[in-house]
């Protein structure tokens, strides 16, 4: 039983990565023919498409009765993108946030992580709350378009040369419509299995390690359906378009919490309920570790090798928490304590002082 439960979760996994890979070449190509800038294909056909295992896993969970995977998927889809994604990012390359519209999506993506702790705070997410965020979702995408129109030669050009050109000759664009066309259709099937497996696989694997499916959705099923987020940042890192791996991150993250918990709690009868867990504790995390990247994100100050590492530790140490905290582990009283008497403080006086230093530059103002 357990070979066969982590089989389908591997699949499923396997599946989502495959589908989410398919889905954003073929998004992004069409939206190349269909005239769309690559600006605006950077920041949002592939921000999104790379949250498609996501959309897919929550939808399916809501539609089976189970909101806790399909909250605690976006919830520690979220936490997993800042922390680990863009630490590991940091750690390959020191990265620095060049594009204005990439800082002015950081309160964004804040803002809504606020709207979203005030829709939880009664333990649901109505089907009127989905259609606020799904809403919001639909005057994001028109926002980024009109702004990307303002943004520079040389960060255009980045997003050019990565995501490529709709000048094709006519004989040829036909042919390049129905591949795209295919590769969309496929990856959309992959996802269907892919999400189904994941899905009842964490449910069966959490059931028979007797933790709870908040814990499994926050957890194992975060860190897998982020996988195509965590590949396309490192690779735009390694090829040193540095705006391309944090707009992903930002991009998937402001998706994650309109679009997904927006269509999913519209879908989803009687919309999602969220574990008292969920809305006393991962929220908070959520919320602080968007704010953790207010100070380096404000100023366009680069995210270095240390301050990548700090991320990586405190991702660590919350699933740490996660785990100790399911298992009932005797070392519990004494994490949580080093975690709140010196940790915490310590991170809260770092980043305050970053954030001065931040606001007392003025050339982020002009950039």
């Amino acid at each position: 039983m357990s070979l066969l439960v982590f089989g389908f979760m591997l699949g499923g996994l396997i599946f989502l990565a495959t589908g989410g890979e398919l889905l954003v070449r073929g998004a992004s190509r069409l939206a190349a023919l269909a005239g769309i800038s690559p600006l605006v294909i950077g920041l949002t056909v592939v921000s999104f498409g790379t949250s498609s295992p996501e959309l897919a896993v929550s939808i399916q969970a809501g539609l089976a009765g189970k909101s806790d995977i399909a909250v605690g998927n976006v919830v520690g889809s979220n936490i997993f993108n800042i922390l680990f994604i863009l630490g590991v990012c940091a750690l390959v390359s020191p990265l620095v946030v060049a594009v204005q519209l990439i800082r002015r999506e950081v309160p964004f993506m804040i803002a809504v992580s606020l709207l979203l702790i005030g829709q939880a705070f009664d333990r649901a997410i109505s089907w009127f709350d989905g259609f606020i965020l799904f809403s919001l979702l639909i005057g994001y995408i028109i926002w980024s378009i009109y702004a990307s129109r303002q943004e520079r030669e040389e960060v255009i050009a980045e997003y050019a040369q990565e995501f490529g050109s709709a000048k094709l000759p006519a004989q040829r664009k036909g042919m390049v419509l129905l591949l795209n066309i295919g590769f969309i259709v496929v990856g959309l099937v992959l996802l269907a299995i892919g999400s189904n497996w994941l899905v009842e696989g964490a449910t069966s694997l959490a059931r028979a390690f007797g933790v709870s499916d908040v814990v499994m959705g926050l957890t194992i099923v975060a860190a897998g359906t982020s996988l195509p987020e965590v590949v396309a940042s490192i690779v735009a890192t390694l090829k040193r378009e540095r705006d391309i791996a944090i707009g992903n991150v930002i991009g998937s993250n402001i998706f994650n919490i309109l679009g997904i918990l927006g269509l999913s709690a519209l879908v989803t009868p009687g919309g999602l309920t969220v574990a008292p867990s969920i809305v006393a504790f991962d929220l908070p995390v959520m919320i602080a570790v968007a704010f953790a990247a207010l100070p380096i994100f404000i100023s366009g100050l680069s995210i270095n090798r240390w301050e990548g590492l700090l991320f990586l530790a405190y991702y660590v140490a919350y699933t740490a928490y996660l785990i100790l905290a399911a298992t009932q582990h005797d070392a519990l009283p004494f994490f949580s304590s080093v975690m709140i008497l010196f940790v915490l403080p310590i991170t809260a006086v770092t980043l305050s002082i970053l954030l001065i230093h931040a606001l007392r530059r003025r050339d982020w103002v002009k950039a």
